[in-house]
């Protein structure tokens, strides 16, 4: 799951090596907290936010693999 995250946002940014994603797990439950350069914020966003939608649409079809749900965080 923190791979994908990862994948995905570093393919939209200008710099993608500041990209970080910590993962924090409850049993039930997975919290990806995203971090990316203050410059590249309003790319991972997108307008709207359409685009931070979109990366939570798809890692919770990932985690329903999993069984488990996922809260992606876009942190500043």
């Amino acid at each position: 799951m923190k791979e994908l995250v990862e994948y995905i946002a570093r393919a939209l940014v200008d710099h993608p090596d500041q990209v970080q994603v910590r993962q924090v797990e409850g049993e039930r439950s997975i919290i990806l907290e995203l971090k990316v350069a203050p410059e590249d914020m309003g790319k991972v966003i997108g307008k709207q936010g359409r685009i931070a939608q979109a990366i939570r649409t798809v890692a919770k079809a990932a985690a329903l693999k999993e069984g488990k749900t996922v809260h992606v965080e876009i942190l500043d």
